[in-house]
């Protein structure tokens, strides 16, 4: 088990990316010095990884990030007994059933996001409240005002990325959610996805359709 300065590492790493010991000692308030020796000792556990980039004149950066192992740190929640689920509805019911069963959870989630949104009168309350609901699911979302004005709903961790490979409904279904739940006033394209790669899932929401 890592102590609390190694699981704080593997934290910043995994809620705001790859990242130099420099900037990784600053968000975390502590020296370089000490964000060095931590990384380190979760380089020999191999739960992090390095690369030197060369950015013009001078020595490379080292960037650190999270390794495979690293990652696996954040599992899905329940994630085999899931897939087993979804398959054996599947098996049963065939793709319609499935469909169902997704329109359901999404039918009974827009209630629940529909309250939890309710006190937001702009779109910028709406969307904050939204990344608290999301990281209260385990997320580990965040929305940030981007330089154009839109708005960037930043989801660091799926808890349920292993569903989501066996049927990519769910995601399909959530990216609906957002868009419903927001309001008619928002536009919602996602532009970053783990199933496709990324290391987060990132919705940018605009005002009007």
């Amino acid at each position: 088990m890592e102590d609390k300065g190694a699981t704080r590492v593997l934290y910043a790493l995994k809620s705001a990316g790859p990242q130099s010991a420099d900037a990784l000692a600053r968000r975390l308030k502590v020296t370089v010095v000490a964000a060095r020796q931590q990384l380190g000792r979760l380089l020999d556990k191999g739960l992090v990884t390095f690369e030197d980039r060369r950015e013009g004149v001078g020595r490379p950066k080292r960037v650190w990030s999270l390794s495979e192992a690293g990652n696996a740190r954040f599992p899905d929640s329940h994630a085999a007994m899931t897939v087993d689920v979804i398959q054996a509805i599947s098996a049963v019911f065939g793709p319609e059933g499935l469909e169902r069963v997704i329109a359901e959870r999404e039918k009974v989630t827009r209630r629940l996001y529909a309250e939890r949104l309710r006190p937001g009168r702009s779109l910028a309350e709406r969307a904050k409240l939204l990344a608290e609901q999301r990281a209260e699911e385990g997320y580990m979302a965040e929305v940030k005002r981007q330089p154009d004005g839109s708005l960037l709903l930043i989801e660091n961790h799926c808890p349920i990325c292993v569903a989501a490979k066996a049927c990519q409904g769910f995601c399909r279904s959530e990216l609906n959610l957002f868009r419903d739940t927001l309001g008619s006033d928002a536009k919602v394209e996602r532009e970053e996805h783990i199933l496709a790669g990324a290391r987060r899932c990132a919705y940018r929401i605009t005002a009007g359709k």
